[in-house]
């Protein structure tokens, strides 16, 4: 499994699961595919923060294909 806090790992069209902001306490995931990498930074302890392509802004916690 690739590392999901390392910016390098992340493209735009690859399948991943999010967590959003509302669900950090909880952890609840949300598949989705990524539309738009928001994180500028190369590395962010908690995930590379995303846009899915239904709108959905997270942070990746698994990617699931490449």
């Amino acid at each position: 499994m690739e590392n999901a806090t390392n910016r390098n790992n992340i493209k735009i069209g690859i399948e991943v699961e999010v967590v959003q902001k509302n669900h950090q306490r909880t952890g609840e995931l949300t598949y989705g595919i990524v539309s738009r990498i928001l994180t500028k930074s190369s590395y962010h302890p908690h995930g590379i923060k995303v846009q899915l392509e239904s709108g959905i802004v997270g942070r990746v916690k698994k990617i699931l294909n490449n």
